[in-house]
């Protein structure tokens, strides 16, 4: 397993933006498929976005068009910013690694968490 550490949530108001990083250790970063999910205070852990070693990207239909996943092989981070953030986007946000196959990605290590809250 790889170990993940968050950073960069916080407090923003609806409308704002916030841009996580994930930083991963290990040298076999690049063969990884990285994620984020959140959860939100009485409901189900949710995938909201991956990215795969070859860059193809999937994101849930609630964040798509407003977050956009990247990745930087040579700092071992994998990145999500956030834009136009609504209050329901307050949650906890995970970084995660994992493996992709057959159209879907299955998280084996996770982070610890960072929280996001949107509020006026």
């Amino acid at each position: 397993q790889v170990q993940l550490v968050e950073f960069g949530g916080g407090l923003v108001q609806p409308g704002g933006c916030l841009r996580l990083a994930c930083a991963a250790s290990g040298s076999i970063f690049m063969f990884y498929t990285m994620g984020w999910y959140r959860q939100a205070p009485g409901k189900q852990r949710e995938l909201v976005a991956f990215i795969t070693s070859g860059s193809t990207t999937k994101y849930a239909d609630s964040v798509k068009g407003r977050f956009t996943i990247s990745r930087d092989n040579a700092k071992n981070t994998v990145y999500l910013q956030m834009n136009s953030l609504k209050p329901e986007d307050t949650a906890v946000y995970y970084c995660n690694a994992g493996t992709y196959s057959a159209g879907s990605y299955y998280p084996d290590s996770w982070g610890q968490g960072t929280q996001v809250t949107v509020s006026s």
